[in-house]
Parts: structure tokens; sequence; C-alpha cells
């Protein structure tokens, strides 16, 4: 026999589909408040990893910092420990200076020239004084440029005063300083010890003369009136003791 079925299952089946679409609905809901939960967590650990790293950073800014301040402090130390060293080398180097550039005046100074003043003023120096010429006064310039302490010298004037005096001539000059290289410094360092000592040492020569000249020989003078240099200690003695027999008409026997 035939079921027929009337109910409306249209509606039924409606309904259901609703029922299952609203359930769908609900699940994805749930899934999507899930994965945004989920994705605002993990971005909440990320900003607070990212303060974490910016908090070490500031904090190793500020270490870097204070290194900072103190290696400025110890930069200018040095920059004044290296400009004290400066100063004391320029006053080394220009005490040194001094004691070379009055040898170097002596030196160069012509026996003609007779100086009058002198002023120093840095790496510049002045130069007053009387001499018998213009000869003079350009051989001593000559001089001056050939030294190693003292450079480009320039006159400043010169002037003939028309007296009756040796040296009629007044003339200044100006020159400026400088300073020979430190091996020139050094060969010359080097060289006035061995100078020093050639003229330090006493002559050993001894000269024969006739008993009548003994006792002026020992005097300073030869029997012809010249000068002789003065014997050491050692050898003077006993000049003097055979000047004194010479004297006495010799010894007994």
């Amino acid at each position: 026999m035939a079921h027929v079925n009337l109910l409306p299952w249209r509606a039924a089946r409606r309904k259901q589909r609703e029922r299952e679409f609203y359930m769908q609905l609900g699940a994805s809901f749930v899934v999507a408040l899930g994965v945004l939960l989920l994705w605002v967590f993990w971005m909440d650990q990320r900003i607070d990893n990212q303060n974490d790293r910016n908090a070490y950073l500031q904090g190793e800014i500020k270490q870097l910092d204070v290194r900072i301040a103190k290696i400025k402090d110890l930069d200018k130390v040095r920059a004044h420990l290296l400009a004290r060293k400066r100063i004391i080398e320029q006053l080394q180097a220009d005490r040194s200076q001094m004691v070379h550039l009055f040898d170097e005046l002596v030196k160069t100074i012509p026996s003609s020239v007779r100086l009058s003043g002198l002023k120093q003023s840095g790496q510049s120096m002045s130069l007053d004084g009387v001499a018998q010429s213009n000869a003079s006064v350009a051989e001593y310039m000559r001089n001056i440029q050939a030294s190693p302490w003292m450079g480009r010298v320039d006159l400043r004037k010169t002037e003939n005063s028309h007296d009756s005096s040796r040296m009629p001539y007044t003339f200044g000059l100006d020159v400026t300083l400088s300073r020979p290289k430190s091996d020139d410094v050094g060969a010359a360092d080097d060289a006035s010890p061995a100078t020093a000592g050639t003229e330090a040492a006493p002559p050993t020569a001894t000269v024969s003369a006739p008993p009548g000249t003994a006792t002026r020989a020992i005097n300073g003078q030869t029997a012809a009136g010249h000068p002789v240099a003065p014997a050491p200690a050692s050898v003077a003695a006993p000049a003097k003791q055979a000047a004194s027999k010479v004297a006495t008409g010799g010894t007994k026997p």
C-alpha cells in the first residue's frame, strides 16, 4: 500500500538549514574571535619584547654616554698634558737656544765690531753696536747668516758719527732666529768636548834655552821677548829649581 506524506516537509527542511547556518555562523565567529585573541596576545608579546629590548638599549646607551663623557674628560686632560709638554719642550729648547745663541754671538762678532745693545722678542732679535767701517758691518752680517742658530739678518741702520773714535759707525741689525736640525746639533755637541779637550790639553813640548834666559822664560817670555805658553805645575817646579841653581852658580859637589 502506498504512503503519502502530507506534512510540510519543505518548511521543516528550511528551518533545519537555518539552524545549521546559524550554527556554522556561530562557529565561524568563535573561531574568528579565538584567532583575533591569539593575534592580539602575540602582538602584545612582541610589543613587550621590543619594549624590553628598547629598555636594554636605552640602558646601554646611558652607560655609553657615561663612558663617552669620561673619554671626553680624558681627552681634555690629554690635551692639557700635551699643551704642558709642548710648553716644557719649548722652554727646554729656548734654554738651550739661549746658550747656543750667546755662544754664536761670541763666535760671529768680528774684532772690529762692538755691540752696545741686544734685545730679543720671540724668534727675532735686534742688535745695536759700533764698527770701524761698513765693511766690518757687512762681515758681521755674513757671519750671522752663516750661523746655524741665527738666520736671516736685515740692516736696520748704519750711520757715520764722524767722531775721532776708533769705531765711528753705528749700526742696527734685525736678526731672525732659527734652530738647526737635530743631527747638526748632535754633531756640534759631539765635537765640542773633543775641541775643548784639545784646547785644554797642556803643552808637552819643552824648549831648551841658554842658562841666562831660563829665568826670563819662566816669567813668560823668551830671550827675544816673545811670550810662551805657561807650563803645567809638574813642569814649572823643576824649571824653577833649575833657574835657582843657575842663578846661584850651580850645585855644590
